[in-house]
C-alpha cells in the first residue's frame, strides 16, 4: 500500500503511541524563513552517515580504494582521547570521507571508542550518526529548544570538524540523529580546513552569528596558514573510462543514502520520524510477513527504510547489527553494471536481497564490505512531485532479478533529482 503524509494521516498537534514510547506535538505553527511548518526546521536531504567499526584502517581500504570515497581528514582519538578503551585496537581513527564537495559524506569511527565516548542503547548499534541537512543556523539552534520542550533526549550540540553545526540526539531504538548546517566545502585544490580552524564547540551561539567567510579572514589575520590543510589525492592507476574521463575505477559516487536500519518497535520509529522529524511515508510494503516502511525527505521516494528487528534473522544478515543496507548512487546505468562486474573480479561478495526492499529503485547491486557492512549501490531513484504521489507499481520498470541488459529505455525520471556538481574526478 502506498501513504502520503504523516503517521495514519493524523495531523502533528496530536500525541502518537506505541508499546514503548509516545511521540507527542504541539499545535503551534513555525516559520521557517518565512513559510509555516510543524516544526521550526524542514529537512532538505540526508546529509551524511556514519558507521562504527573494529578495525577503520581496514575498512577504509574498502570504502576509499574501491568504492572510490575521498579521505578529507581523519582524528587519532589515541591522542585526542587516551584510554584503556583503545588497548588492541589496530587503529585509532576517525575517518571523515567524501564523494563531492561536503566535506565528509561518510565517517569511519572505532567502534571501541564509540562504545566508551557515546555508548548506545543497543550492543548492536553500529551506525554512530544518520545526518540530515536544514537550511540555517537558526533552524538547528530552534530545532535543539525545541526538542527539548517535547521531552526529546539530546545528547550534544556544537559544532565539530567539517564547520557544520549540529543538533545530536536519538531515535527510539538509539540511532543517532544529527540535524545540521553548514559543512565546509571542499573546493577544486582538494583542501580541507588546517587542524588550527577547526571550529570545536560545545554550545549553540547566540544568534546571528558571524559568517564562515568572516572566519576565514580572522584565522589570516591571526596569522594561519589556511591553505595548510589535509589534500588527499587518489594515486591508482586511472584506466578506466567514465563518461570520457579517466578514473581509478570504473564508477562515480555521486550521491550518499537511502540508510535501511532495522527498529525495535516500527511503529514508533515511523512516527519519530514523520510526527518529530518531518519525513513522509513514500510507500509501504510487507517482507515475509512484516511491515517495511519507505520515508523521504526530498523529492526522492526514500532517504530511509525502517525495517522490523525480526526481519533480521529472516533475511540472514549480520545479526550484531541494527543497519541493512547504506546507499550509494553511480553515476549512471552502465556504471552500475560495471561497478557489479568490478566488485566481484576483485573478490568483493555481492548477495541478492527481495525487490521489495527497495522500492523505486530499479536495479540494484548488494555490495558486502570487508568489515560486514552491506552497500546498496544503485543509478536511479523513483522523483516524487508535487502531488506528493509515489508511482504505482504497475507502472514501473520490470526488473528480472539476474538479468542485466546492456541498455535501458528512459523513465520520466531517469537521471533526474540531485545533481552531481563538479568534475567527476
Amino acid at each position: 500500500m502506498t501513504a502520503t503524509g504523516e503517521v495514519g494521516g493524523l495531523a502533528p498537534n496530536h500525541t502518537v503511541k506505541s508499546r514503548n514510547q509516545k511521540v507527542h506535538m504541539s499545535r503551534e505553527k513555525f516559520s521557517v524563513g518565512g513559510v509555516l511548518y510543524d516544526r521550526p526546521f524542514k529537512i532538505r536531504r540526508l546529509n551524511h552517515f556514519g558507521i562504527s567499526v573494529d578495525n577503520t584502517g581496514e575498512s577504509l581500504k574498502f570504502y576509499r580504494d574501491v568504492l572510490g570515497f575521498y579521505v578529507s581528514d581523519s582524528i587519532d582519538t589515541a591522542l585526542s582521547d587516551p584510554g584503556p578503551w583503545l588497548d588492541g585496537v589496530p587503529d585509532t581513527k576517525i575517518y571523515f570521507l567524501r564523494h563531492n564537495s561536503d566535506h565528509h559524506t561518510f565517517v569511519l569511527m572505532p567502534r571501541p571508542w564509540i562504545e566508551h565516548f557515546e555508548p548506545p542503547q543497543r550492543t548492536d548499534l553500529t551506525v554512530n550518526q544518520i545526518t540530515w541537512q536544514v537550511g540555517s543556523l537558526c533552524e538547528v539552534v530552534e530545532a535543539r529548544k525545541w526538542l527539548v520542550t517535547l521531552g526529546q533526549k539530546v545528547d550534544r550540540y556544537g559544532r565539530d570538524p567539517g564547520s557544520n553545526w549540529h543538533t545530536y540526539f536519538p531515535d527510539p531504538t538509539g540511532h543517532t540523529n544529527e540535524l545540521e548546517y553548514g559543512i565546509e566545502q571542499v573546493g577544486w585544490d582538494g583542501l580541507s580546513k588546517p587542524v588550527a580552524m577547526w571550529p570545536w564547540r560545545n554550545d549553540h551561539p547566540e544568534l546571528p552569528f558571524k559568517s564562515e567567510v568572516t572566519e576565514v579572514a580572522e584565522a589570516g589575520a591571526r596569522g594561519i596558514d589556511i591553505f595548510s590543510g589535509h589534500r588527499w589525492t587518489d594515486d591508482l592507476p586511472k584506466t578506466y573510462d567514465v563518461g570520457g574521463v579517466l578514473l581509478a575505477r570504473p564508477f562515480k559516487p555521486v550521491r550518499v543514502g537511502p540508510v535501511s536500519i532495522f527498529v525495535a518497535d516500527i511503529d514508533t520509529a515511523v512516527a519519530f520520524y514523520t510526527v518529530r522529524l518531518g519525513l513522509t511515508v513514500s510507500e509501504e510494503t510487507v517482507v515475509s510477513g512484516k511491515r517495511v516502511v519507505f520515508l523521504r525527505a526530498n523529492t526522492e521516494h526514500h532517504s530511509l527504510v525502517l525495517l522490523p528487528l525480526e526481519l533480521r534473522s529472516i533475511l540472514g544478515v549480520r545479526d550484531d547489527s541494527t543497519l541493512l543496507a547504506f546507499g550509494v548512487q553511480l553515476g549512471s546505468y552502465e556504471q552500475l553494471r560495471a561497478a557489479k562486474n568490478f566488485l566481484e573480479k576483485n573478490g568483493v561478495k555481492v548477495i541478492d536481497l527481495p525487490q521489495e526492499l527497495h522500492l523505486g529503485i530499479d536495479y540494484v547491486v548488494h555490495a558486502v564490505a570487508p568489515d560486514g557492512n552491506m552497500i546498496q549501490l544503485y543509478y536511479y531513484m523513483e522523483q516524487v512531485g508535487w502531488n506528493g504521489q509515489v508511482r504505482k507499481p504497475a507502472n514501473r520498470r520490470r526488473v528480472v532479478p539476474g538479468v542485466w541488459p546492456e541498455t535501458l529505455d528512459a523513465l520520466s525520471d531517469t537521471y533526474d533529482g540531485e545533481t552531481f556538481w563538479g568534475p567527476l574526478g
